[in-house]
C-alpha cells in the first residue's frame, strides 16, 4: 500500500498528499465548508467522512457502468487512494431542475423541470470565479480540445442518468451536479474530483427540504444531519 509523503496542494474541501508510487496520491477530505468563492468559512462536523464514503460508493457506480474514474480504494474514513491526473481547466455542469446561478442568470422560476438535461461547461479558476463559458470560447481559448469536451459532455449526462436513477430510488431529486475530469499517465480521460452534496444540489422528493451544501450557504441548518442522510441512503443503496 503506497503511503503519503509530501503535501501537494490543499483545496477547499480536500487535501492531496504524494505517496511514494509516483502515479498515486491520497486525498484527504476536510471538514471545511466553503460558500459564495470562499467568502462564507466554516465547518461541518464529519463532512469528511460524508463525502469520502459517498463519493467512494457513487464511483464505485461509475466504474460498473463503465465510466473510468482515479479512485483506487480507501485507505481510511477520510482517505482515498487516487491516480494522479492532470485536470482539464473546465467544470461540467448538468442541470435537471433550474436552482442557483441559473435562475439568476435566466430570470427563471426556481424549481422549473427542465424539458431535457442541459449541460454548461465553466472555467475552473477561483481567481476568476468560476466563470460561465462556451464551448468555441473554451476551445479557441485554449482550455480544451473538442474531442475531449465533447467526451466530458458525453460522460457527464451518462453520469447523470446512473444519478438520477440512483436518488430518485431514494426518494431524493437531483437538481444538478458538477464534475470533473483529468488525464491519468496513458492519456485516458478519468472522472475526477468528487460526487458529494458539496458539488450537487438534492431535494428530497416529497418535501423539497434542501439535502445538500445549500443548508449551509443559506444558514438553513441541520448540514450534518443532511449528509449523513445522504451517506447513509447512498450506502444502503450500493451495498
Amino acid at each position: 500500500m503506497p503511503t503519503a509523503t509530501t503535501q501537494l496542494s490543499e483545496g477547499k474541501s480536500k487535501i492531496l498528499f504524494n505517496t511514494d508510487d509516483p502515479d498515486l496520491l491520497i486525498c484527504h477530505y476536510k471538514d471545511d465548508a466553503t460558500a459564495f468563492n470562499g467568502e462564507k468559512k466554516g465547518q461541518i462536523v464529519d463532512k469528511g467522512v460524508f463525502n469520502c464514503g459517498i463519493s467512494t460508493n457513487i464511483f464505485g457506480l461509475m466504474e460498473a457502468a463503465g465510466i473510468p474514474t482515479h479512485l483506487v480504494q480507501n485507505t481510511s474514513e477520510r482517505d482515498q487512494l487516487v491516480k494522479r491526473l492532470t485536470i482539464v481547466p473546465i467544470e461540467f455542469i448538468v442541470r435537471n431542475v433550474a436552482a442557483g446561478s441559473l435562475v439568476r442568470r435566466y430570470d427563471i422560476e426556481d424549481g422549473t423541470v427542465l424539458s431535457e438535461p442541459m449541460t454548461e461547461f465553466f472555467v475552473k479558476s477561483d481567481p476568476l470565479g468560476d466563470p460561465l463559458i462556451g464551448r468555441e470560447a473554451a476551445i479557441i481559448l485554449g482550455l480544451v480540445d473538442a474531442k475531449t469536451l465533447e467526451m466530458g459532455r458525453e460522460y457527464s449526462l451518462k453520469v447523470n442518468d446512473i444519478l438520477k436513477e440512483l436518488f430518485g430510488g431514494l426518494g431524493i431529486t437531483l437538481v444538478d451536479f458538477k464534475i470533473e475530469f483529468g488525464f491519468d499517465k496513458d492519456g485516458t480521460l478519468l472522472l475526477a474530483d468528487e460526487i458529494t452534496p458539496d458539488g450537487c444540489r438534492l431535494w428530497d422528493t416529497a418535501t423539497g427540504e434542501k439535502l445538500d451544501k445549500d443548508r449551509f450557504r443559506k444558514d438553513l441548518g441541520k448540514v450534518e444531519e443532511a449528509y449523513a442522510k445522504v451517506a447513509r441512503l447512498v450506502a444502503g443503496a450500493t451495498a
